[in-house]
């Protein structure tokens, strides 16, 4: 029992060398096709599209037609990533799907999504952790892949937000947009590719973000909300890259959750951070929770930002309060 590893903590106690490690094989994103510009919602709430800017860095968001279900937008995103990988869906162990927007209160999603990517023995679960619940379910999946007990995963980040918006709520009905993202992962020789974990919760400050079972539409304590945020998230991301032995000014790119570009410009400005290696994918996609993380992973390969070695490092905040933060080496390395 002494050479597993059970979970990247965040903490200095001396953890066992793992069997393994884990790295990441590709990334890909599922958007719906429909956009919807701030026009509409400015009209609406009785403001300029402009103020929508000033205030959430947000342009544009894509909106999932009635009839698409959260699990069909997973699934495109996991299939699409294990084909960029050349992985066959019969190769997958572990499915996992983070999401606070399910279609139904049972099955879970995930189950459903591994089906539909024809991923028939892999076990599949949900991971509930809102806005952090990508970077929660990354951290679980690189455990399972370090303690040996799993060769593949892939994990999804997909939320179809607009259905819990209230479109007359001043601070909420531009913010949210709809999307999945997800990553392959692998086990890799030596070390693996894939750093500890932090993660953090606050369930005393839970009223900040809530979405009740009756009314069923998100609220949000924005200034308190925002003050927790930059916070956790400069922490979080602090905290990831010392446990990982990596100087904040050698990590090549930062991938912040998505939830406001005032939000990240403050943790980049608190950390001391180049603009230029933020990324910032919210003004075409809004504020997408647990898909925001692997959406901004995927544009910045379409940016060409990705080679193998670049070292990124994830920090999302969401309710619950939850947070956590990981670095990475971007690929599998030599193996």
């Amino acid at each position: 029992m002494d050479e597993l590893i059970t979970a990247s903590l965040g903490h200095d106690a001396a953890a066992p060398r793992p069997i393994a490690g884990a790295g990441v094989a590709s990334v890909a994103a599922a958007l719906p096709e429909r956009v919807v510009g701030n026009e509409e919602i400015a009209a609406r709430v009785g403001v300029t599209p402009e103020w929508i800017v000033e205030r959430t860095g947000v342009r544009e968001r894509r909106v999932a037609d009635p009839g698409i279900k959260l699990t069909e937008l997973a699934a495109r995103a996991g299939s699409s990533a294990l084909e960029t990988a050349g992985v066959e869906p019969a190769e997958v162990d572990l499915v996992l799907v983070g999401t606070m927007s399910h279609d139904y209160l049972t099955p879970s999603a995930a189950p459903l999504t591994a089906r539909a990517m024809g991923c028939e023995r892999a076990g599949a679960m949900d991971v509930g952790a809102a806005c952090t619940a990508f970077v929660s379910a990354l951290g679980l999946a690189t455990g399972q892949i370090e303690s040996g007990r799993c060769g593949t995963a892939v994990v999804i980040g997909a939320d179809i937000l607009t259905r819990f918006t209230d479109r007359d709520d001043r601070s909420t009905a531009a913010l949210f947009g709809d999307g999945a993202g997800a990553v392959v992962l692998r086990r890799t020789p030596g070390s693996g590719r894939v750093g500890p974990t932090v993660f953090g919760s606050d369930g005393a400050r839970a009223e900040l973000i809530e979405t009740g079972r009756e009314e069923a539409l998100i609220r949000m304590k924005g200034p308190d909300t925002y003050r927790q945020a930059v916070d956790r998230l400069a922490e979080a991301g602090a905290e990831a890259a010392r446990l990982a032995g990596v100087p904040l000014g050698e990590v090549d790119l930062f991938a912040f959750h998505q939830a406001n570009a005032r939000i990240l410009a403050a943790v980049a400005e608190r950390l001391g951070l180049p603009e230029d290696r933020v990324i910032n994918s919210i003004r075409h996609v809004g504020n997408t929770s647990a898909a925001s993380i692997p959406l901004a992973l995927a544009q910045a390969q379409a940016e060409g930002l990705l080679a193998d070695g670049t070292r990124v490092l994830l920090a999302a905040f969401g309710g619950g309060l939850t947070w956590g933060a990981t670095v990475l080496e971007w690929g599998l390395g030599d193996g």
